[in-house]
C-alpha cells in the first residue's frame, strides 16, 4: 500500500484542517454527568450520546461515543461502555431516571469501546445484536459473542419505529457496522466514522485501508440527507463527517 512521506503528510494535515475548520462542529453540550466514568449527551426529544472513558496503556483517557434511542417506555443502546462495571451503570440509570427497560443492544464491531460491557449486558437479560463477522471474531477471541447476527442488513422494531443496521464493508475493522434511525434522521457511524477535530484516522491496527475509502462512499450515498451523525469518538456532527472521513483516509493511504 502507497503511503505518503513526511513532508506531503504535514501538507495533508494542513489540508485538513483548513476541511475541518470550513463547517462548524457541534460542542457536546447538555451533559448529564453520571459518574466520573460514564457521561451522557442529549441530541435529540428521545436519543443521547452515552461516553465512557477507556484508558490506553499509556495512560490515556479516551472519550468512547455510544448512542441511546428511546422510543415510549424501551430503550436501545448502540455500543456498549467499555467495561461491565460502567455498563451497569448505564442500565441502572436509564431504568430508575428515565423509566425505560433495556430492548436490546447493538454491537457496531468488536472492540473494547463496542461491546466492552457485553457481559453484563447478558447477564441482565439484555438482546444483543451485531454482524455475523463480529460474532465469528468474538467467538475465536473467546469474547462474550452477540446472540442475534445478520449479514447486509438488520430491521430492529422498537414500536412502529424502525432501527436499521447496515454492513457497507470493512473500514475501521472488517466487520464495521452503521446504525440508523430514520424516524431522528440520526446515523451512529461508531469508529469507521471519524469527527472533524481527527488528523489522522485512529487506531488502525484492525482495519482494511484498502476497502475504507469504498465503504465511506456506499455510506454517503445512502446517508447524505442524515440529520446528525455520530462518530465513535469526538464530536458529533452532520453529514459532513462522512465525507470528511472520506477524504482523511484517501490522504492517509496518498490513493487520493
Amino acid at each position: 500500500m502507497k503511503r505518503i512521506d513526511p513532508l506531503s503528510f504535514l501538507l495533508v494535515v494542513l489540508i485538513i484542517t483548513s476541511i475541518r475548520h470550513a463547517y462548524t462542529q457541534p460542542e457536546i453540550s447538555n451533559i448529564i454527568k453520571i459518574s466520573d466514568d460514564l457521561e451522557l449527551s442529549k441530541i435529540s426529544d428521545n436519543s443521547y450520546i452515552h461516553i465512557s472513558y477507556l484508558v490506553t496503556l499509556r495512560g490515556q483517557r479516551v472519550a468512547c461515543n455510544g448512542l441511546i434511542y428511546i422510543n415510549g417506555n424501551e430503550a436501545f443502546i448502540i455500543d456498549t461502555p467499555v467495561n461491565d462495571e460502567v455498563t451497569l451503570e448505564l442500565i441502572n440509570w436509564l431504568k430508575s431516571n428515565l423509566n425505560v427497560g433495556i430492548a436490546g443492544l447493538i454491537a457496531t464491531h468488536w472492540h473494547v469501546d463496542c461491546m466492552g460491557g457485553l457481559g453484563q449486558v447478558h447477564k441482565c437479560g439484555i438482546k444483543s445484536y451485531a454482524h455475523e463477522l463480529t460474532c465469528e471474531i468474538a467467538e475465536s477471541k473467546n469474547l462474550p459473542v452477540p446472540e442475534v447476527s445478520f449479514k447486509d442488513s438488520l430491521v430492529i422494531n422498537s414500536g412502529e419505529k424502525e432501527i436499521i443496521c447496515k454492513y457497507f464493508g470493512a473500514g475501521h475493522t472488517i466487520d464495521n457496522i452503521v446504525v440508523w434511525i430514520p424516524e431522528e434522521k440520526i446515523l451512529f457511524g461508531g469508529c469507521m466514522i471519524k469527527s472533524l477535530s481527527a488528523t489522522r484516522p485512529g487506531n488502525i491496527r484492525n482495519a482494511d485501508l484498502d476497502s475504507w475509502p469504498g465503504t465511506m462512499e456506499k455510506a454517503i450515498t445512502r446517508f447524505k440527507n442524515a440529520r446528525i451523525v455520530v462518530p465513535g469518538h469526538g464530536s458529533y456532527g452532520g453529514p459532513e463527517l462522512l465525507t470528511y472521513t472520506l477524504n482523511l483516509i484517501m490522504q492517509y493511504t496518498g490513493n487520493n
